[in-house]
């Protein structure tokens, strides 16, 4: 009896969070959610353009406005567009990465950032800036608070995928209920 409990706790271990959708839904797919062409085509075009303005945000956060906490917000935006443009069937549960590895990374990333000064003999948070020169660029400067805000944009996005995630789950298990209500109105078995 134990060994199967094991086992069986072993199985749901290894497979909880196992992506279930992909993130690109094909033509073939059939989806509850009402779709906008229109929404989907201008989102094929503002999708990378925001993910790339959350990346600037993220890399100019230390000596002009940004950081991570407000990349990650805008890079969260970007996949609620997504997900209103798709519904919940365009993979937040497929996706090869799940949300809460994605916040679990990010917290391991702040926590290491915050601690790693501790053993050059700094204090907690502190930050080095160096500067490289780079060919066509010239000199840019790149502060070890960098660690840090990637660390917390990795955590705001995991935050708004895990959201998202359980809104879509919500919002799709109401719709098959109401659906099956609708298909056996007396059948209460279901």
């Amino acid at each position: 009896m134990t060994a199967s409990r094991t086992d069986a706790a072993q199985r749901w271990w290894d497979t909880c969070d196992r992506p279930r959708e992909h993130w690109l839904m094909r033509e073939s797919e059939q989806t509850r959610w009402p779709r906008s062409l229109l929404l989907e085509v201008c989102l094929r075009i503002v999708f990378p353009t925001v993910l790339l303005m959350a990346t600037y945000l993220l890399f100019a956060g230390h000596s002009e406005a940004g950081g991570g906490f407000s990349a990650g917000l805008v890079a969260g935006l970007a996949f609620v567009l997504r997900y209103v443009a798709g519904g919940s069937v365009t993979g937040l549960r497929r996706s090869w990465v799940q949300p809460p590895v994605v916040i679990g990374a990010g917290l391991v990333v702040v926590v290491a950032s915050a601690i790693v000064p501790v053993f050059f003999g700094m204090p907690v948070l502190s930050s080095a800036v160096w500067a490289v020169d780079v060919p066509v660029l010239g000199t840019v400067k790149i502060a070890s608070s960098l660690v840090f805000d990637t660390g917390v944009f990795l955590l705001i996005v995991g935050v708004v995928l895990n959201l998202l995630r359980t809104l879509g789950e919500g919002i799709q298990m109401g719709e098959l209920e109401s659906e099956l209500n609708d298909h056996h109105p007396g059948d209460t078995s279901t």
